[in-house]
């Protein structure tokens, strides 16, 4: 069921992160009006299941007015509202403290500031310190989203006990794909039999785009909003019959990579290293469903 939005609100940065997903830079664009804010929340209220609101990027903050607008919005519809950002704002506590009070007063629940080596430097890391601070001196409930780099480790689980795997929190897919795969162990893609990160068959958030994309996974759309209403798309979905949805949930990028006969290396490092690889290659084939092309670095 339903129940979180996730507005990109814009696939515009102030970083290029190695690890992002969604290859979000200071020169991308695709930002929402607010016309189309609403447009998600009235379909959002149509639905009746949704609860929680996340507004993220990219960088919100860029685009503050409209955040704060959307937030608004979002609130006097009965939503919860969160909020992700890398506190770029944050050049001092009391500064801080300037652009998160309109967000106390409005009752966001959730600030949820990246704070890892991934965001830069010494000041880059300084800033989501102060954000941090900031939150806790207003009683802002926040949270720290720390990935650690690619960390190797031992497998416990048959029938790959013994194998090198990979962790640490950084999710192969988009940029990370071409940045931080490098020198990192790799599996035999018969092994990547499910997807172990998504709720593909119930989907409990989706993350929508100014360009209409409703995704169940970073680039796997399920339609276009704009096209067909929100709540026709979710009341439509079949997960089973999804040409892309449909094959991983019956046995993952190998069943995948099978179905579709698709050419591919023999070793990957990990399920969303393998899948990201097969779903660029067909992208093309199912332009519908793997959408915005940009999240796969080709716009």
């Amino acid at each position: 069921m339903l129940t979180g939005i996730h507005f990109l609100l814009t696939y515009t940065c102030t970083y290029e992160c190695d690890h992002c997903f969604v290859y979000s830079g200071p020169f991308v664009g695709g930002t929402f009006t607010l016309k189309q804010i609403k447009e998600v929340l009235d379909e959002a209220d149509r639905l009746g299941t949704v609860k929680m609101v996340y507004f993220e990027g990219g960088e919100p903050f860029l685009f503050y007015p409209l955040m704060v607008a959307g937030i608004k919005l979002a609130r006097a519809a009965g939503f919860q509202v969160g909020v992700v950002s890398n506190a770029y704002w944050a050049t001092s506590v009391p500064d801080a403290k300037l652009w998160l009070e309109p967000l106390k007063e409005l009752g966001v629940i959730d600030i949820s500031i990246s704070d890892d080596s991934f965001h830069g430097d010494d000041e880059a890391t300084a800033t989501a310190k102060h954000g941090i601070n900031a939150a806790r001196k207003l009683q802002l409930p926040v949270d720290s989203i720390c990935i650690e780099e690619p960390q190797v480790k031992t497998s416990v689980k048959e029938p790959a006990k013994g194998e090198p795997i990979v962790g640490g929190g950084v999710t192969f897919k988009g940029r990370a794909v071409e940045k931080l795969t490098e020198g990192l162990p790799t599996r035999n893609w018969e092994q990547f039999t499910e997807c172990v990160r998504e709720e593909l068959r119930d989907p409990g958030r989706v993350h929508v785009d100014a360009y209409g994309n409703v995704q169940v996974c970073q680039g796997i759309s399920i339609g276009n909003m704009w096209e067909t209403s929100l709540s026709q798309l979710m009341a439509s979905y079949d997960a089973d019959s999804h040409p892309i949805c449909g094959p991983l949930l019956k046995g993952g990028p190998a069943e995948l990579a099978r179905q579709y006969d698709i050419k591919h290396d023999t070793e990957y490092v990990d399920e969303c290293h393998f899948c990201f690889a097969l779903r660029k290659a067909l992208i093309d084939r199912f332009p519908q469903y793997l959408a915005p092309r940009q999240v796969y670095g080709l716009e």
